[in-house]
């Protein structure tokens, strides 16, 4: 392999090193600016845009043992990777290409598993990591306010038949 192939796989390698996913996503017709404006975007939650080669991609996925993503090698592609909420990395993508159309989804990499298109925007309409906190907080507090509940019950009940005896008389 070239020694400037060797560099950009390896330059690929890096950026793919930063987190558990990777979307390829086709940047064909985006303008500078709208790829400036994507980038503070995905910045926002710690993700990064990427325009890559294709050969380049293929090799260092490879060389990581990533699923064989040649499927999505095809055009002009780009990598989002990077931060830790990869439902809120999606969701940012999927708004931009809905306020722009460019920057299509092609697929992409979630651990070592392959995701079609159709999984990602699954992916992006998930709750994101603060909500998902919120619910599970939730459903850990429920079974202590019930067994509250349940337990200061018998007091309850005694001190209204206490109130009761008392308004009697």
């Amino acid at each position: 392999m070239r020694t400037e192939k060797k560099y950009l796989a390896t330059e690929v390698d890096s950026h793919l090193e930063k987190s558990d996913f990777c979307i390829i996503a086709d940047y064909h017709g985006i303008k500078v600016d709208e790829t400036a404006e994507l980038r503070s975007k995905l910045a926002e939650c710690g993700a990064e845009f990427h325009v890559v080669k294709n050969s380049a991609l293929d090799v260092a996925s490879k060389a990581r043992g990533m699923p064989d993503m040649s499927a999505f090698l095809s055009g002009p592609t780009a990598i989002v990777v990077g931060g830790a909420d990869a439902s809120g990395t999606a969701k940012k993508l999927k708004k931009f290409h809905k306020e722009t159309e460019k920057v299509g989804i092609k697929g992409g990499v979630f651990g070592d598993r392959l995701l079609s298109a159709e999984e990602i925007a699954r992916l992006a309409e998930l709750p994101d990591m603060d909500t998902l906190r919120a619910q599970l907080l939730s459903l850990l507090n429920s079974p202590a306010s019930g067994l509250l509940s349940v337990l200061s019950g018998p007091a309850r009940s005694f001190v209204n038949v206490l109130q009761a005896k008392t308004n009697e008389s």
